[in-house]
C-alpha cells in the first residue's frame, strides 16, 4: 500500500519541520481590564499570564463579572438613555417609550436615529 499524494508539495522532505509561533504578549488594554477586574475584586493577576495573549483572555474569562440578572437586566444602561435623549433633543424628535424598558430597542433607536 502507498501514500498517494494529493496535496502536491505538503509533505515533501525538503519543506522540514514548520515553525511554532512565539506566543503573542497580551494588549495593553487587556493587561488594563484585566487589573481593574482584579482591583474590584481585590485579586491578584498573576504577573507570568502578561506574556501571552492567550492566558491573559482566559484569566479574565474566568475573573470578569457576571452579567445582571433579574427584574431590570433588560433595561437600558443610564449612559444609553443619556446618549438617546442627546439624539432625540438634536432631532426634535421623542424617545419611544417602549425603549425605556428594553436595552435592545434602545439600542437599536440609537442606530437608527444616530446623527451622522
Amino acid at each position: 500500500m502507498s501514500f498517494q499524494n494529493h496535496l502536491p508539495g505538503v509533505f515533501t522532505p525538503e519543506q522540514g519541520a514548520m515553525k511554532i509561533e512565539a506566543p503573542v504578549a497580551a494588549t495593553p488594554k487587556q493587561i488594563e481590564f484585566a487589573t481593574s477586574i482584579a482591583r474590584k475584586a481585590k485579586l491578584d493577576v498573576p504577573t507570568t499570564l502578561f506574556s501571552t495573549r492567550h492566558g491573559l483572555s482566559q484569566w479574565i474569562d474566568k475573573h470578569k463579572p457576571k452579567p445582571l440578572t433579574g427584574k431590570f437586566s433588560e433595561y437600558p444602561s443610564s449612559k444609553q438613555v443619556q446618549f438617546a435623549e442627546r439624539i432625540a433633543r438634536l432631532k426634535r424628535r421623542e424617545v419611544p417609550q417602549e425603549c425605556f424598558k428594553n436595552k435592545t430597542l434602545m439600542s437599536r433607536w440609537i442606530d437608527g436615529n444616530k446623527p451622522r
